[in-house]
């Protein structure tokens, strides 16, 4: 880490030399689950703006500004009910709009916001304390949840309670460097199965998977500096070190390079913009799977850089890799301009590399299409066999359709995503494309495949509501009744190819065959800005078509969230 900062510092103080612009203080990130992200794609997708690409979607405050600038100005192409969504987000993210009309403070501050315990029932973007003086702010906020959730299939006696809460610290520094501290700590009750399905991050916490207090508990926290200049006009520049949720390539149910499901990495990553290119960098570190034993933990590394191409009303086009390894720092892996995959050769091919293509459209008014083409390892050498085991690839194909024949506020989502056998494994168990034991690409894992359908109608500012639908069938591999494998299908992320014990084919949807049905109905309210409810209905089945016996669960939950 201490290498990652001088480098960090390094960077800063050249890039600085170069700054000639101005830029606003708003340098620091809007979070990925914001649902501000939403809209954005929604606008893209209607052409009503043409710079969000979201294969690396951290935006600054800023540029998510610009864009609902740029909306309102062609506001006369939007519905009502798009109108007040983005009356709604500029409230929020617009500095213009900052004021006492539409803005409250707890604890005060000079922002022109009003004070006061009363603001926080009323219809204002809502902070504990805002403060700013010339080039330089801050923003505090509270941040937390309460989960309850009820099963109704196998039984409806059983139930789950989740409640948390935190801290969210923002702002930007001398007009050039943004920064964010958030912490979260919460606690949760009664039935693992049911707090598991209505959370999946919290399988990935320490203390709730060490689970060794009297309170079953867990506890999230990010933070991170990021600079940012614009040496020339129409180029950005950025390097940021810290932890927050990275997302990588395409992908509208989840992405096959980095899907943002393990934990937060922490990391160092540099991003370029001019023109048509689109280029980062990322360099992070994570951890291997929990072991009871501590000397058995380790520290593993994940690089990835990206080149986007981007043709305005046409299409985006990239290529992308990644490396992960578990060997230390290696200083191949901190050089932004360099082929991860030859350098890693040679380094004598210890570490896990990925190579991907996608594409995504946008001359097409209301209809997006995008696909990608994963290569794990091996690069192109294997093709001409496709039911080879080495030929570990993967592919993924989507459509994104907004206002489909004129239906106002109603999109729709289709995908299909198959991932061959033994894709996100490697023969180092060190080096399997995990963290903290959850896939770091698509998670339903290899050999599968899944078809994804969702729809989504956004009734007001207040109320939106989506329906998805999925089906993902499985071949898993067999494993005898003292949990020994007895037949590997490339089914499982954690089970590598042994060359002794397992065959040279590997067949799709070899083993044993499992298909998984899902359905979520979702519906969120938010009645006053900055609270939010979101009920949920989940029904899933899983049938065995090996052994013929199925398996169902239900359940609802509904969360209130504070803060986004």
């Amino acid at each position: 880490m201490t290498t990652k900062i001088l480098l960090f510092l390094l960077i800063i103080i050249s890039i600085t030399a170069l700054s000639v612009i101005d830029v606003k203080a708003q340098i620091e990130n809007v979070p990925l689950e914001d649902p501000v992200y939403k809209f954005l794609k929604e606008m893209t997708v209607k052409r009503i703006i043409d710079d969000y690409v979201d294969d690396d979607p951290n935006l600054s405050r800023f540029q998510v500004a610009g864009m609902l600038k740029t909306m309102y100005k062609k506001k006369s192409q939007l519905s009502r009910t798009e109108i007040e969504i983005l009356k709604k987000y500029m409230i929020e993210f617009v500095p213009e709009e900052l004021n006492n009309k539409t803005t409250t403070s707890l604890f005060g501050g000079n922002t022109g916001a009003s004070d006061g315990i009363k603001g926080l029932i009323t219809d204002k973007q809502k902070y504990l304390f805002a403060y700013q003086k010339n080039d330089n702010n801050i923003f505090i906020n509270t941040i937390g949840n309460l989960y309850y959730v009820n099963g109704i299939k196998p039984t409806v006696k059983s139930n789950a309670w989740l409640f948390d809460g935190g801290l969210d610290f923002r702002g930007s520094l001398f007009n050039k460097i943004g920064y964010n501290l958030s912490v979260l700590k919460g606690g949760a009750a009664g039935d693992s199965v049911l707090i598991e399905s209505a959370y999946p991050p919290i399988k990935a916490t320490f203390k709730y998977v060490e689970n060794i207090e009297n309170i079953t508990n867990y506890d999230f926290t990010n933070g991170y500096l990021k600079f940012y200049t614009e040496p020339a006009e129409g180029m950005d520049l950025a390097v940021q070190i810290g932890r927050e949720k990275l997302v990588y390539g395409y992908g509208y149910s989840k992405r096959l390079a980095l899907s943002g499901d393990a934990p937060n990495m922490d990391f160092l990553k540099f991003m370029f913009k001019y023109g048509v290119i689109n280029y980062s960098s990322v360099y992070g570190s994570t951890v291997g799977e929990y072991n009871p034993d501590r000397d058995l933990r380790y520290t593993k590394y994940f690089s990835a850089n990206r080149l986007t191409i981007s043709l305005d009303n046409l299409f985006n086009v990239g290529i992308g890799e990644t490396i992960i390894s578990s060997r230390g720092i290696e200083f191949g892996y901190l050089n932004p301009l360099l082929f991860y995959k030859f350098a890693e050769m040679s380094l004598q091919d210890r570490d896990n590399g990925t190579l991907f293509f996608d594409m995504q459209t946008h001359f097409l008014k209301d209809l997006e299409l995008q696909g990608t083409f994963f290569l794990d390892e091996n690069i192109l050498s294997n093709l001409s066999d496709l039911e080879k085991q080495t030929n570990k690839t993967a592919y993924q194909l989507g459509l994104y359709w907004y206002e489909p024949i004129g239906f106002e506020n109603f999109s729709l989502i289709f995908e299909y995503t198959k991932i061959r056998p033994y894709v996100y494994t490697h023969f180092d168990p060190e080096n399997r494309y995990t963290a903290f034991g959850v896939i770091l690409g698509h998670p339903i894992g290899p050999n599968a495949d899944q078809l994804f359908l969702k729809m989504n109608y956004n009734f007001s500012s207040r109320v939106s509501a989506n329906l998805e639908l999925q089906k993902v069938r499985k071949g898993e591999n067999i494993y005898n009744s003292e949990g020994e494998l007895v037949f590997n299908a490339g089914g499982s992320v954690f089970d590598t190819f042994v060359a002794d014990r397992d065959s040279d084919k590997a067949y799709f949807l070899d083993g044993i065959r499992v298909n998984d049905y899902s359905v979520r109905l979702n519906v969120v309210y938010e009645p006053l800005l900055n609270y939010t409810f979101d009920f949920n209905y989940v029904y899933n089945i899983s049938k065995n078509l090996t052994y013929g016996n199925n398996t169902d669960q239900s359940f609802a939950y509904v969360r209130f969230n504070l803060g986004y």
